[in-house]
């Protein structure tokens, strides 16, 4: 996906939050953006969105010396979510179909991105939760379902920190044994690290890897060759959030993203409305 000028207010948007969330000093506010500002007129628009968030997530960490500004924000989400996760937990076990319960809950934890909403509280997710669950899911289960049962190995890509608790949902319903979860390899808006993973125990369940970048997606070319391996080997790959899609979407692989649109630019690009919750299977599929 390449970057459309309607991401440009959002990056700026993304930027004055992101400055005022690590610092209550205006003139830094102010400094930031004018070199964020600058930059911007020179972005290359042939590349997806999540290049240029990572360039300005870097240019903010160093402005202000903080190294996981959202740090606190994640391990506050991540207490929720664990605290949620026993009564998620027994919706998926009730179900007459778990499989298809534990991929709705698994993009319903999609709500936590402070990239789309920094000021994001806690009373804030249990509402958007309870209202996202009774609202309607653009899925196709059973091409999943049948891609779970052939695949020999999955890759798991996960997206935020919190919304992590709600995909161990999904990875139990997975055959676990095949399965490999990957996060961010650095600090990027409150994007799931491993520290994120372990906190959601997901280290005991699956094998945990890091893909090397802080990019808030995946961007191949700057991930580390493990996880390059892990994803041309994978005979299935599951990837959460908006950020994967708009960096995955154009890529020839047997790929199902989950997540909630969040903008009128992927909106279009899907042909769904802003804020349908989503289950897409890629359009380029990997070569037999």
């Amino acid at each position: 996906m390449k970057t459309s000028i309607d991401c440009i207010p959002c990056f700026i948007r993304q930027t004055i939050e992101a400055t005022r969330y690590v610092s209550a000093d205006t003139s830094v506010h102010e400094g930031v953006l004018r070199k964020i500002l600058r930059a911007l007129a020179g972005i290359d628009l042939d590349q997806s969105p999540p290049v240029a968030v990572q360039w300005i997530h870097r240019r903010i960490r160093e402005l202000t010396g903080k190294h996981d500004p959202y740090r606190q924000a994640k391990d506050r989400f991540n207490r929720l979510a664990l605290e949620l996760l026993p009564e998620l937990k027994a919706k998926v076990r009730s179900s007459p179909d778990p499989l298809k319960t534990s991929v709705r809950l698994a993009i319903t934890g999609n709500v936590v991105d402070l990239g789309a909403k920094s000021g994001l509280t806690e009373d804030e997710v249990r509402l958007i939760i309870a209202q996202t669950l009774s609202e309607p899911f653009h899925i196709d289960i059973e091409s999943l379902r049948g891609e779970i049962d052939r695949a020999s190995s999955i890759l798991y890509l996960a997206d935020n920190a919190g919304e992590i608790f709600f995909d161990r949902l999904l990875i139990e319903e997975l055959p676990v044994e095949r399965v490999t979860l990957a996060v961010r390899g650095g600090p990027v808006i409150n994007d799931a690290t491993m520290d994120d993973a372990n906190a959601a125990g997901l280290h005991e369940i699956v094998r945990v890897i890091d893909n090397g970048s802080d990019a808030p997606g995946t961007i191949l070319s700057d991930c580390n060759p493990e996880f390059r391996r892990c994803f041309k080997d994978a005979d299935l790959i599951i990837a959460k959030g908006q950020g994967n899609y708009e960096t995955l979407s154009d890529e020839q692989a047997n790929i199902f993203f989950l997540f909630r649109i969040k903008c009128v630019v992927v909106a279009s690009l899907t042909g769904l409305e802003q804020g349908t919750n989503m289950l897409i299977r890629a359009s380029k599929q990997k070569d037999p």
